[in-house]
């Protein structure tokens, strides 16, 4: 795949592709309880993927080992002692049907081992290292394994443990059990049911989502707004922007009532669905008390970020009567720009008054109003 990430962790429709397999899998009733198997270095994010995604059908995440078999095996014993049947699935196969998986368990439960598959439909060709045809190879009565594959527990455990026990390594759990002369059976598969493999199989696959589901590919961007207003009073520093802006009066609120950051932050948190200002950052909680609202607009991206996005650009306005503000901007988008990991032209700043209007044209407080762009980064 070329990739810095495992492919199960790559972004397909704006998810990482295990996240899909796993919401595939939970959407089967038959399926009692769900253990992933990780490489160990993402054990930690995959905890937080299941968290993020609220995938609450997986009871257990455990660490995999070199092989195949290897991985199977820890996830086998890592099931609950009442489980009978195991079914293994490929976490880079995000479009199986439940159908097929509920298909799959039930033929288990009759002929004690079986796996998806389906028939070869192309000529197939036996060709030599040099790439040089040796021969066309009949293709009556061959079939493309898929997973899942699904098999009673006790003989998919004595087969894996026997192949544990003598080195013998396996493509799939039904060459495993091949070996020691279990019959295993095939239930008609998908081409749909495609494994994740190349770049162009993740093209495919959006594709293929996209068409079953039109909303599957539309979260590459999030949109997000913010409002913020707060009480001139005495006696308070007026910082917008984090930047402290010499007047006669302040603004009032817990932390340092930087309504311009406070409007940024909560449409940055509204875009990556992360909820408000007020769950993360409550005025409530006496560690944010006179807090620097340029911190939090550093936590909140880093928030953003963990998400899986960046942010595109941002369009704020500071409603208040005055002072006159635009002096201000420059110093304003520099330290804005470094809060947020951006470049200064991503981040627009503008100032209007209210003609003398309401609470604001009576200087009895400022307001603002964000908007951001968010587009995905990765998970």
């Amino acid at each position: 795949m070329a990739a810095d990430l495992p492919k199960q962790y790559l972004l397909l429709a704006g998810k990482p592709v295990l996240v899909h397999t796993l919401e595939a899998l939970g959407q089967c009733p038959l399926l009692t309880e769900i253990v992933l198997v990780v490489p160990e270095p993402f054990l930690d994010y995959s905890r937080e993927l299941v968290q993020r995604y609220k995938l609450t059908r997986v009871t257990q995440i455990v660490p995999g080992g070199s092989l195949r078999q290897d991985s199977v095996l820890a996830g086998v014993r890592a099931l609950s002692p009442e489980a009978e049947y195991v079914l293994v699935h490929d976490g880079v196969r995000p479009l199986v049907d439940p159908n097929l998986i509920a298909n799959c368990l039930q033929e288990a439960q009759l002929k004690g081992a079986v796996f998806a598959a389906i028939p070869v439909k192309d000529t197939l060709k036996s060709v030599s290292t040099d790439q040089r045809v040796m021969a066309t190879v009949d293709r009556e009565g061959l079939w493309q394994a898929q997973t899942p594959q699904v098999a009673r527990r006790d003989l998919l455990t004595r087969a894996l443990e026997a192949a544990e026990r003598i080195g013998f390594e396996g493509t799939d759990e039904a060459s495993l059990l091949e070996r020691l002369g279990i019959p295993v059976h095939v239930v008609l598969g998908s081409v749909r049911n495609l494994k994740i493999t190349h770049p162009d199989d993740l093209y495919l696959a959006e594709g293929l989502l996209s068409k079953h589901d039109p909303g599957a590919t539309m979260t590459h961007h999030r949109i997000g707004h913010g409002y913020d207003a707060h009480r001139l009073v005495k006696d308070r520093p007026l910082i917008l922007g984090g930047v402290t802006i010499p007047h006669p009066t302040g603004l009032l609120g817990h932390s340092d009532a930087d309504v311009l950051l406070h409007a940024l932050g909560d449409a940055l948190l509204g875009a990556a669905g992360l909820g408000d200002l007020g769950r993360h950052f409550p005025d409530t909680d006496p560690h944010y008390k006179d807090a620097n609202s340029l911190e939090l607009l550093a936590t909140i991206m880093a928030m953003v970020s963990t998400a899986g996005f960046g942010l595109t650009n941002a369009d704020i306005t500071v409603q208040a009567q005055r002072p006159r503000l635009s002096a201000h901007f420059p110093e304003m988008i520099l330290r804005i720009s470094k809060a947020c990991r951006v470049l200064p032209e991503q981040i627009n700043l503008k100032a209007t008054t209210t003609e003398r209007m309401g609470f604001i044209g009576r200087e009895e407080g400022i307001a603002a109003h964000a908007v951001v762009l968010l587009h995905q980064t990765g998970p």
